[in-house]
């Protein structure tokens, strides 16, 4: 048996989210699917994590187990051959059998855009959050820098989340302008569910005037969520980058 390990990019919009689900079409089954027409093998693709319905990808990671002999390298293009074109494997390698795309990834990184200015771009409107009001940047870099560090992160979760352990370790937190375009990167050591998009939220309050910055140490400090700001719209998020012990999808994707 091989383990083989795929980067994969997709546009979220037309799925349910990464996970199988009983009430859409999914990102993993449709992978799943493309083995089985490839291969003939009813394979488990495991994924770094579960991306939300809307939700992108530039560089998902996950890894499935094989009888086949196929050259790992090769799997990536063959694979595209059975998946529709918003969906992609762009890297396949065989790796060590104890590699696990969820439990051994390190840190991750997602970017959520903003697209500033009185009519939205048609041609970001599945991937940018389209604002027609001008935020306080300065605001809410003030307040991304809040989240920098070692917290409870209990105040930004999803309303009915039972997980207990609600500490994460956030190494990047910063809004960068290019344009009319406003993008906010976030790396950590594991994220909440919906916890970026929580963050983005109560930022986007503050940048509009409807919260003070002081608000973003509240909501840490205090640990409830009706301390933090909306959930921000799914289509503006995604996931960029997954750092291993000896794997970065960045690094992988910039090679010549």
């Amino acid at each position: 048996m091989r383990r083989i390990r795929l980067i994969i990019s997709y546009d979220g919009t037309d799925y349910v989210g990464w996970q199988v689900q009983p009430n859409g079409v999914s990102v993993q089954e449709l992978l799943e699917k493309a083995l089985f027409e490839l291969i003939g093998e009813q394979i488990r693709v495991e994924g770094s994590g579960r991306t939300d319905s809307g939700v992108h990808a530039k560089a998902q990671v996950a890894h499935f187990d094989t009888n086949a002999r196929m050259a790992a390298d090769k799997f990536a293009v063959a694979m595209n051959m059975h998946l529709p074109s918003d969906i992609r494997v762009l890297f396949s390698e065989e790796c060590d059998p104890t590699f696990h795309a969820r439990f051994s990834a390190k840190r991750k990184t997602y970017s959520y855009t903003v697209q500033l200015g009185a009519h939205a771009d048609v041609f970001s409107r599945s991937t940018a959050l389209h604002l027609h009001y001008k935020p306080d940047i300065e605001a809410m870099q003030t307040a991304a820098a809040c989240v920098l560090g070692t917290h409870d992160f209990n105040a930004f979760k999803c309303s009915g989340s039972k997980l207990e352990n609600t500490v994460r370790t956030v190494y990047r937190s910063e809004w960068i302008k290019d344009g009319k375009y406003l993008t906010y990167f976030v790396e950590g050591n594991g994220f909440l569910y919906n916890m970026v998009r929580i963050l983005v939220g109560t930022m986007l309050e503050i940048g509009n005037g409807k919260r003070p910055v002081s608000d973003m140490q509240k909501a840490i400090e205090s640990g409830n969520r009706s301390d933090a700001g909306a959930t921000a719209p799914a289509h503006g998020l995604c996931l960029i980058r997954v750092l291993y012990p000896e794997f970065d999808t960045e690094e992988v994707l910039n090679r010549d």
